[in-house]
């Protein structure tokens, strides 16, 4: 959750991702989409990707990902092929959701590795800080439009 904080500080939607094997944390990493204009640069994808660095392997066996929100596809099937042991999440996610909300990617059978879920730890917390972050946002682009429409009313009455 404190990495959660930090991709919330730049602005970004607030999730924060650790992968850890045996007692040690290989890689961290959190939301930077928006701030390094990258649509992969999510929590889970940047950390799998400083823990392929960090072990030299794109395999990434016998490891758990503990992250604050469930992974969306794009993770998830990044899960697989990093062939990720265990998964652990936070909230869950009901709009695009991969490892159990909306579809289950991550344990879908056709697929060469299936990875064991452990979902809804710290949900509560983990879902709050989401909701307190989109609940700003929406207040922040409402203040923003109401002081467009205010500047383009006094300008029509100058």
């Amino acid at each position: 959750m404190a990495l959660a904080e930090k991709a919330e500080a730049l602005g970004e939607v607030p999730v924060g991702a650790v992968l850890v094997q045996g007692d040690r944390v290989i890689a961290e990493g959190y939301n930077q989409s928006i701030t390094s204009n990258d649509p992969s640069a999510h929590a889970e994808m940047l950390c799998l990707r400083a823990a392929g660095e960090a072990v030299n392997n794109y395999r990434l066996l016998d490891t758990t990902l503990y992250v604050t929100l469930e992974p969306c596809p794009m993770c998830a099937g990044a899960l697989v092929h990093a062939r990720v042991s265990t998964l652990v999440y936070g909230a869950s996610d009901p709009k695009t959701g991969a490892c159990g909300s909306v579809m289950d990617l991550v344990r879908h059978p056709a697929l060469n590795h299936q990875l064991e879920v452990v979902e809804g730890v710290l949900s509560e917390p983990c879902a709050a800080q989401l909701s307190a972050f989109f609940k700003r946002r929406r207040a922040e682009k409402k203040a923003l439009k109401q002081a467009q429409r205010a500047e383009l009313d006094s300008g029509e009455s100058a």
